[in-house]
């Protein structure tokens, strides 16, 4: 039994770091996956999202924390995971972030989530504002 619980306490530790990273694809072969994924996407989703893909593994090549690596890993596996995987599945939308997620982000990331917010704002202007039917002034 001693042996048991020495076993099972040294796997605590060590055991879910094994399984993610067995889980995990190298980083370029999920960069890699993640552009051939925006393939499907319409011209101005790929557009931004190729561009964010781009500077976000950019920001990161240089990061030694291996929890750090692990997260953005697993996060952009996920998204991975979310794409459509075909020509035929293009009814891609996204998700709401949990306001968890949210309460959990730095000062930094919360910025660049309102630099996102934005951008994507310009790409996806209903049809309307840009004949500037939307305004009620305007004739």
């Amino acid at each position: 039994m001693f042996a048991t619980t020495i076993r099972r306490a040294s796997s605590v530790s060590t055991g879910p770091l094994r399984e993610a990273s067995a889980s995990l694809l190298p980083p370029i072969q999920l960069y890699r996956g993640i552009l051939r994924g925006h393939r499907y996407l319409p011209p101005e989703m790929r557009s931004l999202g190729d561009d964010y893909v781009k500077a976000e593994f950019r920001r990161h090549r240089k990061v030694d924390n291996p929890l750090h690596i692990i997260a953005f890993l697993t996060e952009w596996k996920l998204y991975l995971d979310q794409l459509p995987k075909d020509e035929g599945s293009v009814n891609f939308s996204g998700r709401k972030l949990d306001p968890m997620l949210i309460e959990k982000m730095s000062a930094e990331q919360l910025g660049q989530l309102y630099e996102l917010m934005h951008a994507t704002k310009d790409v996806w202007k209903p049809a309307s504002q840009d004949l500037g039917e939307s305004e009620p002034g305007h004739q």
